[in-house]
This record gives structure tokens, sequence and C-alpha cells, in this order.
């Protein structure tokens, strides 16, 4: 305890080591530790797996996410690219079938819901298209 009645602990999350954190991004790469990814990304279990996907949410299918529904997260954030679409009906009805919960929005902001989500501890991957990309 301090002077005046206050005391000082730290609250912040325990972050596991070896989680990877999105550190930056621009139009054409994210930034996980010293290295840039210049291509879309897939994050699960702590494996990053790039270049993954497609170049367009338009063409992004089932086929794409195997990895994710084999081992279902308890979110999968969705990265689309410069603006907030969503995957075709096919791809959302394959993750609510599988009990996973998918967050959809442009790839920036993909990133730091990302980070946040595992700051808190939740079960999470994530899949980016390059912030830069079209739908």
């Amino acid at each position: 305890m301090l002077e005046g009645g206050s005391f000082r602990a730290d609250v912040s999350p325990e972050i596991i080591a070896g989680t990877p954190l999105i550190r930056g991004y621009g139009d054409d790469y994210f930034k996980i530790a010293n290295t840039h990814y210049t291509a879309g990304m897939s994050i699960h279990q702590n494996h990053i797996e790039s270049p993954w996907g497609p170049d367009r949410l338009k063409n992004l299918a089932v086929e794409h996410l195997q990895h994710i529904l084999m081992q279902a997260p308890e979110v999968l954030v969705i990265g689309t690219g410069r603006q907030t679409f969503f995957p075709n009906e096919s791809v959302l009805q394959t993750l609510t079938d599988a009990h996973i919960g998918f967050e959809c929005m442009d790839s920036r902001a993909a990133a730091r819901t990302y980070n946040i989500l595992v700051a808190e501890g939740r079960v999470v991957s994530a899949v980016f298209l390059l912030p830069n990309a079209r739908n």
C-alpha cells in the first residue's frame, strides 16, 4: 500500500510467450515481431501461414478455412481488406455450423481486434487479406 491509501497492481493480462501479435501494418504488409508479411495471412493456434487465401474476399471458399475448422477456435476474426464485407453464405454457414463465432471487418480493424482478443485470453484465430485488398 502506498501513502494516501492507494496501491498499485498490474492488472494487464499475461500473454503466453510465442503468441503472435500484430505489431504494425501498412497497405501491403502486416508486421509480427520483426517479420513483414506481404501476402494474405492466417494465424491459427499460434501458427502463421502466409501466403494464405485468395486475393479477394469474393473468392474466399470453405477450403481456405479447413485448417481452422479442424481445431475450432472460439472466435475467428476475418480481415476483409480495405473495407468491411462478408464472405459468401457458404463460408458463413460453415462457420455457424462449426459453432465458431466470427467477426468480419476491414483488415486494419481486424488486426487490432485480434490483438485485443488475444490479450483477453480468448481462443482466437484470424485470417487477413492485405489491407489494400479490394473485394
